[in-house]
């Protein structure tokens, strides 16, 4: 796995591939770079492929607790991209890190895929109440409840496993890192960078492909909608099937409509 040190921070990815075009893809909260190796997998024939963990995450450096974290994840993609022009492809909170970047370095984004952007602040604009849903999680982080916090997350935002049933690595990996979760919210609840000032999105003039599961929270689709009314040039479709870890429980029904939106 390489790695580097970007934005002060070390930064390791994957690599799948050795095509002509080169896509970075950043993975959601709670995972890994490794959650994209089934799409990843199936695009390498005619993709180079780097995903990297964000902060806190697999073997990246740590949130530093003094920074904001979307911040600190924007200065790894930036580093890894390296002023080269990719395609990016994001899922959640990776989504709207990509998102972000497109509208901060629009020459360096030659096409943009996001799986279920977690975009509250997008849906909040729009007049759509979305703190309900995390009511549980955040009373259960208040009391210090990280192992229960973890579980209304996942059950909300997971792929659908009872959280019994999930290995005890996975639900330790998790747990240790649910804070990561209030971290990112100045970027996706409060809209921290700004995105949604007049004009930002509608200069992202690269084409876009908003992707979602067929049972994805509701939350989703007016995020989806709020972004395709803004980005100039975005279209839209579901996967059949899938719930919000579509990278993993669909791989090949995701990269068929990468590749399609690529003209691979």
């Amino acid at each position: 796995m390489p790695h580097a040190t970007f934005g002060e921070t070390l930064t390791y990815w994957r690599e799948w591939g050795g095509g002509p075009r080169r896509a970075v893809m950043a993975h959601c909260s709670l995972a890994h770079s490794g959650a994209w190796a089934g799409v990843a997998e199936r695009l390498k024939d005619r993709l180079y492929l780097q995903a990297f963990d964000m902060p806190g995450h697999g073997r990246s450096g740590p949130w530093e607790l003094k920074r904001d974290y979307m911040d600190q994840t924007f200065e790894m993609a930036e580093g890894l991209v390296g002023g080269e022009q990719v395609d990016l492809i994001g899922h959640s909170f990776g989504a709207v890190a990509c998102l972000r970047f497109a509208v901060e370095q629009p020459d360096l984004v030659r096409s943009l895929v996001l799986f279920e952007p977690v975009f509250f602040a997008a849906a909040k604009a729009d007049g759509v109440e979305t703190e309900a849903m995390f009511a549980p999680f955040a009373k259960a982080m208040d009391a210090g409840d990280n192992e229960a916090a973890t579980r209304e997350f996942s059950a909300i935002w997971g792929g659908g496993e009872p959280w019994e049933a999930l290995p005890d690595a996975q639900r330790s990996y998790m747990t240790e890192r649910i804070h990561l979760i209030p971290a990112s919210a100045p970027a996706i609840h409060e809209d921290r960078a700004g995105l949604l000032a007049e004009g930002r999105l509608e200069a992202v003039t690269a084409p876009v492909l908003l992707l979602a599961g067929e049972t994805a929270p509701p939350v989703i689709d007016a995020i989806n909608t709020a972004l395709s009314a803004r980005l100039p040039n975005a279209q839209r479709q579901t996967i059949a099937g899938a719930g919000h870890m579509g990278p993993l429980s669909h791989p090949a029904a995701i990269a068929d409509a990468i590749a399609r939106f690529l003209s691979l």
